[in-house]
């Protein structure tokens, strides 16, 4: 698969204007390296938006779902460090999602990446996975490099005792990522399967937005040092 590992943990956040230098700091010379250095964690990757909201996004690839409820994360969860604690306190509209990798097609990451929030029901998950199986093919459409299907666990997702993320909302929903290498093939692609008239067997999505990347950090880039 294009994507390392089976696990993924997604968050997005807003953050006041008068912190966001702080806030990218912090991401860029503490958190990133303290979390892929975590057992298990494979690559991390910093997003903004776009077109979207909220502004910031950051993908955690991990080998498998398990290593996002391991007592290493767990003991990393519970001692933040002040940074750490003084940030997360700021965090507005967060969303945190642990999640299983079920389709990922293609080679490689791109530039530019789509996000498509969706809500089955126990009733057409199974029907909605199989459709995405034809929909998430990226060579079928030029600039597209890879797309991928996360499934949200809802008992490792939401809130912990320093991340004041949303805990119920959509805790089973889906989220399609569009690897491209510029904004407007991934929106373009968003457009034609899911939120036009071929996306069918889908309902409008809960939410759609596109993000650029910022920069990402692999396991080897800080055990090489």
């Amino acid at each position: 698969m294009p994507l390392a590992g089976t696990g993924m943990l997604l968050t997005s956040m807003n953050i006041d204007a008068a912190d966001e230098a702080d806030f990218n700091r912090w991401y860029d010379r503490e958190h990133l390296e303290e979390r892929v250095a975590i057992d298990g964690f494979l690559e991390a990757r910093r997003y903004v938006a776009h077109a979207a909201n909220p502004k910031y996004l950051s993908l955690y690839s991990t080998a498998t779902l398990d290593v996002l409820d391991s007592p290493a994360y767990r003991a990393r969860l519970a001692n933040q460090t002040e940074w750490s604690r003084r940030t997360m306190a700021h965090f507005k509209d967060m969303l945190r999602v642990v999640a299983r990798i079920t389709i990922s097609k293609g080679t490689g990451r791109g530039a530019a990446l789509g996000l498509v929030r969706l809500r089955p029901t126990p009733d057409n998950a199974g029907a909605w996975r199989d459709a995405l199986q034809e929909k998430l093919a990226p060579q079928d459409r030029a600039s597209i490099i890879s797309m991928h299907l996360l499934e949200s666990e809802p008992e490792l997702s939401g809130a912990t005792a320093d991340i004041p993320a949303v805990r119920n909302e959509g805790a089973r929903d889906w989220f399609v990522l569009i690897d491209g290498t510029h904004v407007g093939a991934v929106s373009a692609v968003i457009a034609e399967r899911f939120t036009g008239p071929a996306a069918a067997p889908f309902p409008l999505p809960v939410s759609v937005g596109t993000y650029n990347l910022m920069w990402d950090l692999a396991k080897g880039d800080i055990t090489s040092r």
